[in-house]
C-alpha cells in the first residue's frame, strides 16, 4: 500500500507541475476552471429512462444555475463559523448545479437520501448539527412527514426555483433511540463506547468544518449503518482534490466521453465521479437512483452498462427478492438472484428475454440463498466471483455418469446458448445450431460450456457446432471423451444442407440462367468502377493508376505504395470530373426519400479539437433511406461507383431471407433483387471486369450474378456453408473464397472452372486476404490456423498456429499481416510468417482489423470487451474508445472535408449503435441508434454510411455538418 501511495503521489505532483495546477484547490475551483475552457460543451445529460428524450446542460448553464443558488443561500443563511448545507433530492439534471452552488457559498455539501429510513437520516442530520437543508420541492411533503417527530415548530422555509430551504430547529428527542435495533445487535456496551467515541471526536472534526481554515470541508457523508452505528465521514477539499486530479490524469489517458452516475447520493465514490467528469471536460450522464446496492460508474465499465437494465428488470420480477450482477473474468455477465416461491433459473431467463435485448441478457443466472455483503454493507463482488468459480468448477469436475447424461446436459447447454430454455421439448437430433438462431458468438459460448462440462478441450468442436447437427456434435464429444468405448449412436451424417445430397450437375442445372451466357470477354470494358467494401478495401476496375492514388487519398487517406503519385496532367477529363464530384461539399441529392425515414438530434462532440473542427459545427447522422430485405442483414455492403456515370452508385447486400439486393445509393430504390438458395451472410465482391457480383451462400454455393440485372451467370458448389466473402485478384481476375468444408478455392468465373482448392485444416469462416507484393493469399480458420498460400497454385508458403479460433479476416499492407483471435489478441506477422508483435484486449476479437488512413497507417479493430482500439504499425497503443456493447463489425476510416479536415472512423456495436470518432484521438463525434442489433460492417462513400441491421433493413445514413445559429 505504501508503494502504491508513493506512486500515486508522484503521479499527482508530476501532473500538477506539468499542467501548472495549484495544489491548494477546491472542488468548485476545479469545476470553474473546466467551465472556463469548455463553456459551450455539454456538461450534464439526464436520462430518466422512461422513453423520454434526455435533457442537457452546458457548462455555462450549469455554472449560472449554481451561482444563482449560491447567491440565494448567502442571502438567507447565517453561519457562525461552521458552514454545512444538506441536500435532500433524487438524481436529476440540476443535481451538479445544486452541489456546486452549495460549495460556492462556500459550504460543505451533505447529501441526504430520500429513500433511506427516516431514523437514519434524522440521526445523520442531528449528529452533524445540520442547520440548513435544501429539499427538492416535490419531496417537501415527504421530508416533513418523515421528520416531524424530531423537528419543532420553529422550522423556517424559503423557496428557490425547484428547491425549498429549511432552517432546522431540533427538539429534545434523543436520536440515539432511533437506532435501538442496532444496540440489540451489537450490545449496549459496544454501542455506548461507539457513541462516546463519536462525541469525543466532534470538536476535532469541527476544526475542519470552518471554511475560513485551510483544510475546510468539501462534503459530509454517513455510512450505511449495516455494521453498527452509522459513522459520520467528513472529507476536506485537501483530501479529495488530489485524488480527483490523479484520476483525471488517468482519465485523460483513457478518456470516456460520458460518465454514468446511477447513485450520486449514497456513495462517496459518486462525489468523486461528479467532479472527475466536470473537471475533465466530459459529460456526466445521470440515470435514476434505482439500484442502491451497486457502486457507481467505476464498476459500471466492467458490466458494459448492461447491468443497470438487467437489474432493473430482474428486480421487477415479483418472485425476485434481491439480485446482483458481476462481470466474471471480464468474459461473462452473471446474474445472482435470491428468489421467493422457488423461482428457478429458466423462469428468470425467460422473463429477462421478454424485456431486454438479447445482447444484454446475462450469460448465466445463479439462484442463491442470500447475497453476500462486505463489512461496510456493500455487495461482496469477490465473494460472488468465488461462488461462481466454484460452481463452474463443480460442473467441469463432476464425472459424467454416462452417455445418456451427456446427451441430457448437451441439450440443456444447447437450449441455454440459444435462449430456448423455456422450450419443454427434447431437441431434435437433426437440429442445426445456425438454423435455430445461433451465431458465431453463441457457438463460441456453447463450445466453452461443453469443454467445461467434460473438463477438457475438444479439438475441432467449434467447427462441428457451426456445421453439423446436435447428434453429430454429441458423437464428436463421445469420440473425444470416451475414445475406447463403443458408441451406440453411430455418426448420423445429418443433412447439413440440402445441397449435400445433390450432385454438381443438378445444382448448376437448377440455378444457372442458361441465357445469360459468358461475358463478352474477360478484359477491360468501356466503363470503369470503384468498389468499396468493409474495412477500407478498395478495388479499381479500368481506372488509371494516377486516379487510383488520387481517389485513395481522398476516400481513406492512404496512398497506394505500388502506384505513382497522382498528377493532374495524367488524369483524363472524365476522371477530373469524377474527382470534383467526389470532393464536393454537398452529398448526392435525395431523390426518393422513403416514408418512415428516421432522424435523430445531433449528439454534441464531447472531445473535439477546435483547431481541426470549427467550434460552431456539429456532426449528426440521419437516415437517408432504408430497404426492407425480409430478414436479418448480417452481411456487409459492397458499394460500386461508376466512373463514367457519376450519379450511378449501387449498394449490393445479402440477407438471411435468401435475398440479395442491388440498391441505388442516392435514392434507396431497389434496382433488382435475386433470391438465392439459402441465407446470405457472405459479403459480395465485384469481378475484375466489373460485370459480375460474387457472393457465397449457406447452401454451399458460390453465386456469380450479373451486376446489371442480378441474373445468375454461374454457380460453384462447395461441400458446406459459405460465409466467407470472396476476394478478387486484380492481377489475374481469379476469385478466392473459403468454405466451412475446410477448403479455400480459386475460381475462374470466365472459364467457369475451379483452378485449385486447398485444404486449410479447419473451417474457413473469414475472408481471404490478398497481397500483391509478395503475391500471397492469407487464410484464417476456426482451428486457429493462419496460412499463406501461393495464389497461383494454392500451395502453402507458411503456416502459423494461433491456438484459438480465428473469426477475424486477415488484413495486410506492404509490411505486415494482421489478424484478430478469439484469445483476445491482435497478431501482427511479417510476410515471411514471423510474429512481429501482439496486443491483448479483454475479450475475443471477432472484428477484422482496418488499416487506414493516415500516412502512419494505424490499425483499428473492435473487441468483445466493447472497446474500439487503435495501434500504430509497430504495435504501440494510440487510444481506445468504449462503446456500449461488443464489437463484431470492422471499423471504416474515411475523410469528409465538409465535416472535418482530419480522418474520421465509423464503428458499429452489436447493440445497434453507430459511432463516428475522430480517428486520430478516438474522440466521439456523434452516435446513432438503429432499431436492431448490428453485426454488419459500415461502409462510407462521400457523406453516406451504409450498414445492415438485424431489424431486417439495410440503412443509408447521411453524415451532416450542422451549423449552430
Amino acid at each position: 500500500m505504501l508503494y502504491k501511495s508513493i506512486i500515486n503521489l508522484s503521479l499527482f505532483f508530476f501532473y500538477c507541475s506539468r499542467n501548472k495546477v495549484p495544489v491548494k484547490m477546491t472542488l468548485q475551483e476545479m469545476v470553474l476552471q473546466a467551465a472556463a475552457l469548455y463553456s459551450d460543451r455539454i456538461a450534464v445529460c439526464f436520462d430518466e429512462c422512461k422513453n423520454r428524450h434526455p435533457v442537457y446542460y452546458t457548462y455555462k448553464s450549469m455554472v449560472n444555475f449554481a451561482s444563482e443558488l449560491s447567491s440565494f443561500l448567502q442571502l438567507h443563511c447565517s453561519f457562525e463559523g461552521i458552514h454545512e448545507i444538506g441536500l435532500y433530492c433524487y438524481p436529476g439534471i440540476n443535481l451538479p448545479s445544486w452541489i456546486l452552488g452549495i460549495l460556492q457559498v462556500p459550504a460543505a455539501y451533505s447529501p441526504v437520501d430520500p429513500d433511506i429510513p427516516p431514523e437514519l437520516s434524522a440521526y445523520f442530520m442531528k449528529k452533524c448539527n445540520l442547520k440548513y437543508i435544501l429539499v427538492e420541492k416535490n419531496q417537501v411533503d415527504k421530508f416533513k412527514s418523515f421528520h416531524e417527530t424530531w423537528l419543532n415548530n420553529d422550522t423556517i422555509t424559503v423557496d428557490h426555483i425547484d428547491l425549498t430551504l429549511f432552517e432546522l430547529h431540533w427538539n429534545d428527542t434523543d436520536v440515539n433511540l432511533m437506532l435501538h435495533d442496532k444496540k440489540e445487535k451489537y450490545g449496549k456496551e459496544k454501542m455506548n463506547n461507539s457513541i462516546s467515541s463519536l462525541n469525543n471526536n466532534e470538536e476535532k472534526a469541527k476544526k475542519c468544518m470552518d471554511v475560513r481554515l485551510q483544510h475546510c470541508l468539501a462534503y459530509v457523508l454517513h455510512t450505511s449503518g449495516t455494521t453498527g452505528i452509522p459513522k459520520i465521514v467528513r472529507v476536506p477539499h485537501s483530501c479529495i482534490v488530489p485524488n480527483i486530479q490523479h484520476l483525471r490524469t488517468l482519465f485523460e489517458i483513457t478518456q470516456e466521453d460520458i460518465l454514468f452516475m446511477a447513485s450520486p447520493l449514497t456513495f462517496d465514490p459518486s462525489v468523486v465521479e461528479i467532479f472527475l467528469a466536470l473537471t475533465s471536460g466530459a459529460s456526466l450522464l445521470i440515470v435514476p437512483n434505482a439500484i442502491k446496492m451497486l457502486p457507481s460508474k467505476l464498476a459500471t465499465v466492467l458490466f458494459h452498462n448492461h447491468h443497470v437494465t438487467v437489474l432493473q428488470v430482474a428486480e421487477g420480477i415479483s418472485q425476485v427478492e434481491s439480485c446482483a450482477v458481476i462481470w466474471y473474468r471480464q468474459e461473462r455477465l452473471i446474474l445472482f438472484v435470491v428468489t421467493k416461491d422457488g423461482l428457478v433459473k429458466d423462469g428468470i431467463l425467460g422473463e429477462l428475454q421478454k424485456h431486454i435485448p438479447s445482447y444484454a441478457v446475462p450469460d448465466d443466472v445463479m439462484v442463491i440463498e442470500a447475497l453476500p455483503f462486505t463489512s461496510h454493507g456493500k455487495i461482496d463482488v469477490s465473494e460472488l466471483t468465488k461462488i461462481y468459480f466454484n460452481y463452474i468448477n463443480l460442473k467441469s469436475n463432476s464425472n459424467l455418469k454416462g452417455k445418456e447424461e451427456l446427451w441430457e446436459r448437451l441439450q440443456y447447454l444447447w437450449k441455454s446458448s440459444l435462449r430456448l430454455l423455456e422450450d419443454p421439448l427434447e431437441v431434435s437430433k437433426d437440429s442445426l445450431f445456425l438454423s435455430n438462431g445461433g451465431d458465431s458468438l453463441k457457438a463460441l459460448w456453447f463450445n466453452n460450456e461443453i469443454e467445461h462440462l467434460v473438463g477438457r478441450a475438444i479439438p475441432g468442436l467449434l467447427e462441428v457446432i457451426l456445421s453439423c447437427c446436435i447428434l453429430d456434435i454429441y458423437n464428436h464429444i463421445l469420440q473425444a471423451v470416451f475414445p475406447d468405448e463403443d458408441i451406440p449412436l453411430s455418426r448420423s451424417y445429418c443433412t447439413k444442407r440440402k445441397f449435400s445430397v445433390m450432385n454438381r450437375g443438378e445444382i448448376i442445372g437448377k440455378y444457372v440462367d442458361q441465357k445469360s451466357g459468358r461475358p463478352v470477354n474477360s478484359g477491360k470494358e468501356q466503363n470503369a468502377f470503384i468498389a468499396l467494401s468493409r474495412g477500407n478495401q478498395i478495388l479499381f476496375v479500368n481506372v488509371s493508376e494516377s486516379l487510383k492514388n488520387s481517389l485513395s487519398m481522398r476516400q481513406t487517406g492512404t496512398k497506394l505504395g505500388k502506384y505513382p503519385s497522382a498528377s493532374s496532367d495524367l488524369i483524363s477529363s472524365e476522371e477530373s470530373s469524377f474527382i470534383k464530384n467526389v470532393t464536393s461539399k454537398s452529398p448526392l441529392p435525395v431523390t426518393g426519400k422513403m416514408d418512415g425515414a428516421e432522424e435523430i438530434s445531433p449528439v454534441s462532440k464531447i472531445s473535439e479539437d477546435e483547431t481541426s473542427v470549427r467550434a460552431s459545427e456539429k456532426i449528426k447522422l440521419c437516415v437517408r433511406w432504408k430497404s426492407n430485405t425480409g430478414k436479418c442483414v448480417d452481411s456487409s455492403p459492397l458499394i460500386v461507383i461508376s466512373l463514367l456515370n457519376q450519379s450511378s452508385a449501387t449498394v449490393y447486400i445479402g440477407s438471411h431471407s435468401h435475398r440479395i439486393q442491388a440498391i441505388d445509393l442516392s435514392s434507396g430504390k431497389v434496382k433488382w433483387e435475386q433470391i438465392l438458395g439459402d441465407r446470405i451472410e457472405s459479403s459480395a465482391c465485384l469481378s475484375h471486369c466489373g460485370n459480375f457480383i460474387i457472393v457465397g451462400c449457406y447452401n454451399g454455393l458460390i453465386y456469380v450474378l450479373r451486376n446489371s440485372n442480378g441474373k445468375i451467370h454461374w454457380t460453384f458448389a462447395t461441400k458446406d456453408t459459405v460465409k466467407s466473402s470472396a476476394t478478387t485478384d486484380p492481377s489475374t481476375g481469379l476469385i478466392y473464397v473459403g468454405s466451412h468444408d475446410h477448403h479455400a478455392y480459386a475460381l475462374d468465373i470466365y472459364k467457369e472452372t475451379c483452378v485449385w482448392k486447398s485444404y486449410c485444416e479447419g473451417t474457413v469462416f473469414s475472408s481471404p486476404c490478398l497481397s500483391l507484393v509478395p503475391h500471397h493469399l492469407y487464410i484464417a480458420t476456426l482451428k486457429g490456423v493462419l496460412l499463406a498460400l501461393n495464389p497461383a497454385s494454392g500451395n502453402r508458403v507458411w503456416t502459423h498456429y494461433c491456438g484459438k479460433p480465428l473469426f477475424s479476416s486477415p488484413q495486410c499492407n506492404l509490411q505486415y499481416v494482421f489478424v484478430g483471435c478469439v484469445d483476445g489478441n491482435l497478431y501482427c506477422f511479417n510476410h515471411m510468417g514471423q510474429l512481429v508483435w501482439q496486443v491483448s484486449t479483454n475479450g475475443p476479437v471477432f472484428s477484422s482489423p482496418c488499416i487506414s488512413g493516415s500516412m502512419k497507417q494505424e490499425i483499428f479493430f473492435g473487441s468483445h470487451d466493447c472497446f474500439v482500439y487503435c495501434y500504430d504499425m509497430e504495435g504501440h497503443f494510440q487510444w481506445k474508445f468504449e462503446t456500449t456493447a461488443s464489437i463484431y463489425a470492422i471499423p471504416f476510416t474515411f475523410y469528409n472535408h465538409n465535416l472535418s479536415s482530419e480522418m474520421l472512423l465509423a464503428a458499429a456495436s452489436t447493440d445497434g449503435k453507430l459511432w463516428i470518432l475522430d480517428a486520430k484521438r478516438g474522440h466521439l463525434q456523434t452516435i446513432h441508434k438503429l432499431p436492431g442489433e448490428v453485426f454488419s460492417s459500415p461502409v462510407v462513400w462521400q457523406s453516406m454510411l451504409v450498414v445492415g441491421c438485424r431489424d431486417d433493413y439495410v440503412y443509408c445514413l447521411d453524415l451532416l455538418g450542422v451549423t449552430e445559429k
